[in-house]
């Protein structure tokens, strides 16, 4: 509520003479927004009447539950005071209390830069990006735009682009590999190093981290990928085709997520665990036949400067080396080793996520003790001024704030944080973009007619359904897992058809295994086909068992 104790906890400075701003966030009761209006032309009038009132501004969101923001300007401290103060201030906040949800966030903005008029101005716009634009429209975008393109008069430019060459180092010393292959040998190894963290997580302190819990999404993921492969052996088994078997095993996590999310509150939080848990584990499974099956060609001396590295990131780890440039540094290392070694280069960023620190420089009771102080410092210094820029403790205290607080984060989790979004919004549409370039006004007909393109097809929409829940149910009833509690094979059934969603991870896959080959667009095809397919039945199925689910009480 925007009462008398919110108002004054937020402390307020004259600043240069031009004046004191007071930012008010708060969020509209469903179905009042248009009294909320009222109020506000109601009391911009009352405080343009009060002495040293200058302005009222509101933003509103641009979403519909989204948080309206109103700025409020005085003065001088002196006025913004009195209208504290006042009785007419006090009927105002009262007005404002009956058709407001929840505390307001109420702060001093005065010579910040949230006051300048064009962060004002992008603010709700901010907030729409952050809670609207997930990394998975950008994949689509990426994926659509690669599309058109191949399908449009600029197919030619789209390929000649990504086959061009280029060279990081010198022409004696360097790597000279094409845009596309240094896109998915180099940007990608992020995504993979994003992807051994969370393994690494899991194992920790996630649902890997007990065998007995972990049977069951371990189970689920094994038979997602033994399967899946098998049916497309069973179409492809012989010739160049048969190495495309890799390509159905991989499930694209994000995309299974979010279309599960699509369902809301019906969702048990217990379904989403075992989603996640057994996507990890089919990561783990397709890391390994990456490194496995696909790789040619071994350097041994390459392989034994990696192992050289990667002994280096664990002695880091042991001495409490919590920088994350010295782990960045090694990791450009090993990379470049696994790279020359022969195995593909995105390997690397798992094997570099395992080294990466899990633990904290300092624990939770020395970072609260030594916080309060230093806030207390910063506190004491504002008596010297508010402005930072001259205030030398208040920049000290800061300062050391934020060292504080990166000792007390895991530098694992700190990588993650940084590097997450990255990935997310930047590599990954960028993947799809060089990768999902599919020509279908031409090829469509004979990726229709090719066996490879079946062969992924079915193993994404059959192999993979069938085997996570044939695999899940086998080790429920053999005594290996532990059944699952509040949830039933209705809606394992569900989440292993979304668990069909190939996309990213058999993309990557299918360029290791075919590469510029035809065969390589008919992989495509049949991604494209069997992840589209799989999500939108893995949607219909848990939408109809969990609505039938919550209707009566009780599961089917």
């Amino acid at each position: 509520r925007v009462g008398e104790n919110a108002m004054a906890e937020a402390e307020s400075n004259e600043v240069n003479g031009q004046g004191v701003t007071i930012s008010v966030s708060l969020r509209i009761e469903p179905g009042r927004e248009s009294e909320f209006d009222e109020y506000l032309a109601g009391i911009t009038q009352a405080a343009e009447e009060f002495p040293g009132f200058m302005s009222v501004h509101a933003y509103r969101p641009t979403r519909g539950r989204g948080r309206y923001r109103v700025l409020l300007r005085f003065d001088s401290e002196d006025s913004l005071q009195r209208w504290r103060e006042s009785d007419e201030r006090t009927i105002w906040n009262d007005r404002a209390d009956e058709i407001s949800e929840g505390t307001p966030r109420v702060s001093n903005i005065t010579g910040t830069s949230q006051e300048q008029p064009l962060a004002l101005a992008i603010g709700p716009l901010q907030e729409f990006v952050r809670t609207s634009v997930s990394g998975i429209g950008l994949l689509l975008l990426g994926a659509a735009l690669a599309l058109i393109m191949a399908n449009s008069h600029w197919a030619d430019t789209y390929e000649n682009f990504w086959n061009t060459k280029l060279t990081i180092g010198t022409a004696d010393i360097g790597i000279t590999i094409s845009l596309r292959h240094w896109v998915n040998d180099a940007l990608m190894a992020l995504f993979f190093f994003i992807l051994g963290l969370e393994i690494k997580r899991e194992v920790l302190v996630g649902e890997l981290r007990e065998i007995r819990q972990a049977a069951l999404p371990i189970a689920a993921a094994i038979g997602g990928g033994v399967v899946p492969a098998s049916i497309y052996l069973l179409i492809n088994s012989r010739g160049d085709a048969l190495h495309g078997w890799g390509i159905p095993i991989g499930t694209d996590t994000a995309f299974a997520l979010g279309i599960l999310s699509l369902l809301g509150g019906r969702v048990p939080t217990v379904l989403v665990v075992f989603l996640t848990a057994s996507s990890i584990v089919d990561d783990i499974i397709a890391v390994g036949v990456i490194a496995l099956f696909y790789t040619d060609n071994l350097n041994v001396v390459w392989m034994g400067v990696a192992v050289l590295l990667l002994a280096a990131l664990v002695l880091a780890n042991r001495a409490g080396f919590h920088r994350w440039y010295i782990y960045g540094i090694l990791g450009i290392g090993v990379w470049l080793a696994v790279f020359e070694s022969g195995i593909h280069g995105t390997i690397a960023g798992v094997l570099v996520a395992m080294t990466v620190p899990a633990r904290s420089w300092i624990n939770a009771g020395d970072f609260v003790r030594v916080g309060r102080r230093l806030i207390d410092e910063f506190e004491a210094s504002c008596a010297q001024g508010d402005n930072i820029l001259s205030n030398e403790r208040q920049q000290l205290a800061a300062q050391r704030l934020d060292r504080l607080v990166e000792r007390v984060e895991t530098p694992m989790s700190l990588m993650e944080h940084g590097l997450g979004p990255w990935v997310s919004y930047l590599i990954l549409p960028i993947f799809a973009f060089a990768n999902a370039g599919i020509p279908l006004r031409n090829g469509l007909g004979d990726a229709l007619g090719s066996t490879v393109t079946w062969g992924v097809i079915l193993g994404l929409l059959i192999g993979k359904p069938l085997g996570i829940t044939l695999f899940s149910w086998l080790s429920v009833h053999s005594g290996i897992a532990h059944p699952p509690q509040g949830i039933t094979f209705h809606h394992i059934l569900g989440v292993a058809s979304l668990g069909g969603i190939g996309f990213t991870m058999s993309l990557f896959i299918t360029e290791l295994a075919f590469k510029e080959e035809p065969a390589a667009d008919h992989a495509r095809v049949g991604v494209l086909i069997g992840s589209i397919i799989s999500g939108t039945i893995g949607y219909l199925v848990l939408s109809r068992t969990l609505e039938r689910r919550n209707g009566n009480g009780a599961s089917p």
